[in-house]
Parts: structure tokens; C-alpha cells; sequence
């Protein structure tokens, strides 16, 4: 069983494209004001179509984790970490953090973003703890 790789549909690819080129954006509605992810077509808040890309901080907290021991097929080298982090600008994203014992995490840590190839054509998000703890781990 090979990794699933995504199929970015029109609305994810400038997603995909900014990752290629290791940024992280996010939708922001110009009706409201919210940001948004995942990628949409319009405002989960008010209906709005007006979305505009922004370019994130690449900061956040953990919010949940779980380490996965035993990956679902070679593909999957375990342990990883698996982690929703609370973006800096609001959304909430599932996300792998890499680099960093299991032992070491706990909910609240502030992580920041980074990015890994997942496959020939995806780039991905990924979250390392931030480097100003990494001193003190």
C-alpha cells in the first residue's frame, strides 16, 4: 500500500503551489475578515466567495498529538507524530511534526512551519518545535 497522495482540485492548487515553493498561505474573506483552512470556494462563516490568499506566519501551538508506532505499510516509517496545530492566525491544522522525540511534546508547545516532499509532485506542511525550545529540550 503506497502513501495516498493528494489531487489538488483548482480551488487547493495555489495551496499546493505555495507549498512547492515552501510558503504556507491561507484564505482570508474579505466579507468577514475570517481565515479559512482548508482551501474553499467560499466562507464557512458567511457565504462570502470573496477569498484572497495571504501568506501565513508559520506559527502555532500544539493543540492534540498522537505518535502512530505502527505505520499502516512500509510507506509509512513509524513512529511519527501526528498533530493538530492551532495556526497563529486562527485555523487549525492536521499536520506531522518532525524532528522531535515524542517525549519531548506536550499540548501548548509552539511549533513552526516547515516543509517536506511527499511525493515527485507534493509538498507538504510540516511542524518542528520551535527553535527557541529547541534549546531547552
Amino acid at each position: 500500500m503506497a502513501k495516498p497522495t493528494p489531487r489538488p482540485t483548482p480551488t487547493e492548487q495555489p495551496f499546493y503551489d505555495a507549498c512547492a515553493q515552501h510558503q504556507l498561505i491561507l484564505q482570508h474573506c474579505q466579507g468577514c475578515g475570517h481565515v479559512l483552512f482548508y482551501p474553499r470556494t467560499h466562507c464557512d462563516q458567511c457565504q462570502s466567495e470573496q477569498l484572497v490568499w495571504k501568506e501565513a506566519s508559520g506559527q502555532g501551538s500544539i493543540a492534540s498529538y498522537t505518535v502512530v508506532r505502527r505505520g499502516v505499510s512500509a510507506d509509512f516509517e513509524a513512529p511519527y507524530v501526528i498533530a493538530l496545530i492551532d495556526l497563529a492566525e486562527g485555523p487549525r491544522m492536521m499536520s506531522q511534526i518532525i524532528e522531535t522525540e515524542p517525549e519531548a511534546l506536550a499540548v501548548g508547545l509552539q511549533v513552526s512551519v516547515d516543509f517536506a516532499a511527499w511525493s515527485e509532485d507534493i509538498t507538504l506542511p510540516v511542524f518542528r518545535l520551535h527553535p527557541a525550545l529547541d534549546a531547552n529540550a
